[in-house]
């Protein structure tokens, strides 16, 4: 497996918190421990090695690059020779008796070099596969890993929502002493009613949500689907080592279509080489041999009924110079297109960077909006509207919109910090690379 994968897997996922107990034994030992967790608590490694380990995405793909391994060693092959012979019902005559029967063994030679210029563009082909491979793998782990970070959102949006309809049942027993004081209008009673009444409904909403959820999580992982999942146990968001021109660059060495795509120019390269071999002959060998009977003469030849034996060589003639100019002027032609495919790949790459970068910086702009400014300010007035309330300085019904305030903030706040590392996992997809840790050059991200 390339070094990056096995780093992605490792790295990418050895940033995160390992349950306790956790082995390196079989396959069938590692799922089987896995499973064994999955039931209680969730942790992004063991997602991604589960997936890793059971997911027929991966498989496929691994099988098709073993394809390609195996189409390499048949083509790359000699042609088999061929073996032929004939039966005369009525014998022909020779000088020497009647030939009965004869038989050709022989051998096609391709020019040489050909089959060696032919094994660079099969070499090309398993390579091509290979990233593929390894674009599945990738593809897979952000698939999980942008469920798991949902699934972390919507629990903390249920322990939001738990905890402020707490909050609103005692909110709404304040308003109804307060109504029967006449310290408050039974509008308020009503507000508060209903305000609790929505809180339940976005936890009903959230526990639907969180089924969804694992179902998605449990068939990435080839589970059935109301296989048991635990609490996905949240993780500290990573910080990005890395800039925007930076990611450019690094995308452009690591990120598997451009890969591809540069695969798929010197495979052209390695095309226009072979057609030039194509256009040259072939060449064949045999070995024939005929069984001769004995002559029905009165004289025969000293070396009567002798079998013959003969050596044939030959060869294809590649006359045809129109056809043999369209074999080099076509992969000519695939090779530009090959160029021109690298060219959108890089761009497309490119601008989904940009576009995952704006996302990334606004959701961490949210986050510290939230965090630094405000949900602070807000719970400090939901603190000093209870006061005022209390003290008959304020209205309950400000009160109650200053503690709905601070509720939706609440909430906002989770839901920047799941979209950041949603964001994040898919631009390290795109980059290639894990953002998090910065390498002395780009090169070296590959090795790490």
């Amino acid at each position: 497996m390339k070094p990056f994968i096995l780093s992605l897997i490792l790295l990418f996922l050895g940033t995160l918190t390992f349950s306790p107990g956790h082995c390196f034994a079989s396959d069938k030992e590692r799922l089987f421990e896995i499973e064994n967790r999955l039931s209680l608590d969730i942790y992004l490694s063991d997602l991604i090695h589960y997936s890793y380990l059971s997911s027929p995405s991966i498989k496929a793909s691994k099988e098709s690059w073993q394809i390609f391994i195996e189409n390499y060693r048949i083509k790359k092959s000699y042609p088999d020779p061929q073996l032929m012979t004939t039966y005369f019902p009525k014998p022909i005559e020779t000088r020497l008796g009647p030939q009965d029967w004869n038989l050709t063994l022989s051998q096609v030679i391709p020019f040489p070099g050909a089959l060696s210029q032919k094994g660079k563009v099969l070499e090309a082909d398993v390579r091509i596969s290979k990233l593929k491979v390894d674009k599945t793998i990738k593809s897979i782990v952000t698939a999980v890993s942008s469920s798991f970070y949902e699934l972390v959102y919507i629990q903390k949006a249920m322990d939001v929502a738990r905890a402020n309809l707490d909050l609103n049942q005692k909110l709404i027993k304040i308003s109804e002493n307060a109504y029967a004081l006449d310290k408050a209008l039974f509008y308020d009673i009503s507000k508060a009613r209903a305000q609790a009444a929505q809180i339940e409904y976005d936890i009903m909403l959230l526990q639907e949500f969180a089924f969804t959820e694992k179902t998605k999580i449990n068939t990435l992982l080839n589970r059935p689907p109301n296989e048991p999942l635990g609490r996905a146990v949240a993780l500290v968001p990573k910080e990005v080592a890395y800039s925007l021109d930076e990611i450019y660059g690094i995308s452009m060495i690591h990120q598997e279509d451009i890969l591809i795509a540069d695969e798929a120019v010197l495979k052209s390269e390695q095309a226009i080489a072979l057609s030039k071999y194509e256009n040259l002959p072939t060449f064949k060998f045999g070995l024939f041999y005929a069984g001769i009977g004995q002559p029905d003469v009165l004289s025969p030849p000293k070396d009567a009924g002798d079998d013959a034996v003969g050596v044939q060589l030959g060869l294809n003639l590649p006359l045809w110079f129109g056809k043999n100019q369209s074999r080099t002027a076509k992969a000519r032609a695939v090779k530009e297109k090959a160029k021109a495919d690298k060219t959108v790949a890089a761009n497309r790459t490119k601008a989904g960077i940009s576009r995952l970068w704006f996302k990334l910086q606004n959701s961490k702009r949210l986050i510290q909006l939230y965090e630094q400014g405000l949900l602070p300010q807000a719970l400090a007035s939901v603190e000093t509207a209870e006061t005022w309330f209390r003290e008959g300085q304020g209205s309950f019904a400000d009160f109650l919109e200053i503690q709905s305030t601070a509720y939706n903030f609440q909430l906002s706040l989770e839901r920047a910090k799941a979209d950041y590392s949603k964001t994040l996992v898919q631009l390290e997809q795109l980059a290639g690379v894990i953002l998090d840790k910065k390498n002395d050059s780009p090169q070296g991200v590959n090795n790490q």
